[in-house]
């Protein structure tokens, strides 16, 4: 029989063939049980080439866990920063971000997902730059003090000295903000424009006595006092503490606050009244200057309340009314700002401008923050 198969060529190629196939498939078989069996072909796997950065993002995150804080004010201001220049680059990213925060508001879970995101953008230096670039707008204290501002007047040579006048005056400042229920920047966003006029057509004086020491200038004049009240405006503002039917009038609670030492009724009719001018025009303590400030301001501001109309969050119409005087405060829809013009440089201001720029421009907030209430009654 195998003799014949032998001689047909034929099958005797298929049966060879078939027995080879056969032993190849056994020999696979053989090689892949004993490789199991001796743990060859087990993988070994790779660390991730992030890993580093998986690793750094889940301390980060456990450290928030043990505190049990949300992120502060300056990481959520950092984590908008990042989401912006994200935006650039990949804005369907950044939208989804931006969703989260608007529908849970999860800041938590926003970094992660930015930290997430980020992760594929490591190697986009240009990018990783920019991100790294915020850090020290929100994280970095200044070195050395930045002069440069975007307001021209506050780079001037007498803002500097202004500044430090003004912060010897804080406890005054803050006494008559407390008396008055007027928010103390407020005050002193009057008291800029006043002091920056002065300091600026002044300059033999600023040079020889206000630089050195570091003081404010006092008008005695045609306006009395570091915040130029008028002797009428003083005179007007007492008359509306008494008179009930003064649209300017603050309540009992006011009535009495500006009465004189004195029993003379003429301290509260004649212009030329020594106690007003002494309260004004006192070198050693100006705190009467900010208290008639402050009334003023707040008289104003129940004046066009009460008809209708509400300034009580507009520091340059404030700062305007409060220049131009009670005569020129009439109450409308649509105030406008101004007040006297002033020159600094090459550049013009008005008043309530001046004012309005040193309001929100951040400078001494550390003494005069802004409050979520500024008025008190």
């Amino acid at each position: 029989m195998f003799q014949r198969i032998k001689n047909n060529r034929v099958l005797y190629r298929f049966i060879i063939i078939l027995i080879l196939v056969y032993a190849l498939f056994g020999f696979i078989l053989s090689t892949a049980y004993f490789a199991i069996k001796l743990n060859l072909t087990n993988d070994a796997g790779a660390i991730d080439r992030n890993n580093r950065y998986f690793e750094m993002v889940y301390q980060k995150n456990e450290a928030r866990k043990k505190q049990g804080k949300d992120l502060d004010i300056k990481e959520k201001a950092y984590l908008f920063y990042k989401i912006k220049i994200l935006a650039d680059y990949y804005p369907q990213n950044a939208r989804a971000i931006v969703t989260l925060i608007t529908q849970s508001g999860d800041f938590i879970q926003a970094d992660r997902m930015f930290d997430a995101m980020n992760m594929p953008l490591l190697g986009n230096e240009g990018l990783q730059d920019k991100f790294e670039e915020g850090k020290k707008y929100f994280f970095t204290p200044l070195q050395k003090p930045d002069t440069n501002s975007v307001f021209p007047w506050m780079n001037i040579e007498e803002w500097p000295v202004l500044k430090e006048a003004i912060k010897k005056d804080t406890a005054l400042i803050d006494s008559a903000a407390l008396v008055t229920g007027v928010e103390a920047r407020l005050i002193v966003a009057c008291l800029i424009g006043e002091q920056i006029r002065l300091f600026n057509s002044a300059r033999e004086t600023f040079k020889k006595v206000l630089a050195p020491l570091k003081t404010l200038s006092l008008e005695n004049h045609f306006s009395y006092g570091v915040t130029g009240i008028k002797p009428y405006t003083a005179l007007q503002v007492q008359r509306n503490l008494t008179d009930t039917n003064s649209a300017f009038y603050l309540g009992e609670k006011y009535a009495h606050l500006l009465d004189f030492n004195s029993d003379s009724a003429s301290a509260y009719v004649s212009y030329d009244t020594v106690d007003l001018c002494r309260r004004l025009v006192n070198y050693k303590n100006h705190y009467y200057s900010y208290l008639y400030a402050g009334l003023i301001l707040k008289q104003i501001k129940v004046q066009w309340e009460r008809a209708g109309f509400d300034i009580s969050d507009r520091p340059e119409i404030l700062a305007t009314l409060y220049n131009v005087g009670f005569n020129m405060s009439k109450p409308k829809p649509n105030p406008q700002v101004g007040g006297s013009r002033i020159s600094i440089g090459e550049y013009k201001y008005t008043f309530g401008s001046l004012a309005y720029e040193f309001y929100y421009s951040g400078e001494l907030a550390e003494l005069f923050p802004y409050l979520r209430n500024k008025w008190v009654d």
